[in-house]
């Protein structure tokens, strides 16, 4: 039986409409789970599910839209992936928001709070509503994607870098109380990835090589390389793993 093995498994992705959350929906539906397909809007999840059921198999991905800053629309998705597929083992919380870039002085209150309301609060709101089931079962594994913003200083997205070393620190204190059930809490702390989120940097030939030079492997991240290490995270694979923030980076932080 391999390591990776998730059949039978059923798992949450928010944000995972594009970008680091579709490769890691796809990754985990692609290793035998079931997966929630979920971002703000309803026809983009719809797509992406039926792309994935078309590919997988009927039934693997099902469309629940919700926003990050919505709680009642948070528990209307994990309601509804527990009454459709009967649990959720894996809840892998990857949305979030950045809504200003530059220096702190320059951010309003507004958008400190969205930052923090987004990217902090909803996935402690979405840990609340899914732990209770994991940890009766003794089993469950949570993911937290995070950023290498929050383990060193920023000049442009300083606000955005806090709230995810907060997120290193929230997976730390839930594995500490989660782990004695049996439910593991990860990290994982990107580098830069070719998403959205870096299009204008990517898409300009000499700003992503002159990025790229600075990289130790040379390029920046596929959201591939991402999804891999939620399927180990999610799997019996990372059986012994919690409260860590794994780096994925390409040795930028090195």
């Amino acid at each position: 039986m391999s390591l990776f093995d998730l059949t039978g498994k059923v798992a949450i992705v928010t944000g995972s409409t594009k970008g680091i959350g579709r490769a890691t929906a796809e990754a985990l539906v692609a290793q035998g789970a079931r997966v929630a397909i979920s971002s703000r809007n309803q026809d983009a999840c719809d797509a992406v599910a039926a792309e994935i059921n078309d590919r997988f198999g009927e039934g693997r991905a099902m469309a629940i839209a919700a926003g990050l800053s919505d709680k009642a629309a948070l528990q209307r998705l994990v309601d509804g992936t527990r009454n459709a597929f009967g649990r959720i083992d894996i809840l892998v919380c990857n949305a979030a928001s950045n809504p200003y870039y530059g220096p702190m002085d320059g951010i309003s209150d507004e958008q400190f709070r969205k930052i923090l309301d987004n990217n902090i609060l909803a996935n402690h709101w979405l840990v609340q509503m899914v732990a209770p089931d994991m940890r009766a079962r003794r089993d469950g594994s949570i993911i937290i994607v995070s950023s290498i913003a929050g383990l060193r200083g920023t000049p442009v997205i300083g606000a955005y870098g806090i709230s995810k070393a907060a997120d290193m620190q929230l997976t730390r204190n839930l594995a500490v109380e989660l782990g004695p059930d049996n439910v593991r809490v990860n990290c994982i702390a990107p580098g830069l990835v070719k998403t959205d989120f870096a299009r204008a940097l990517w898409e300009d030939p000499k700003r992503i090589e002159a990025t790229n030079s600075t990289v130790p492997l040379r390029r920046i991240g596929e959201p591939d390389d991402i999804a891999g290490a939620v399927v180990f995270l999610a799997s019996r694979a990372g059986a012994f793993m919690t409260g860590q923030a794994i780096v994925i980076d390409g040795g930028v932080t090195i």
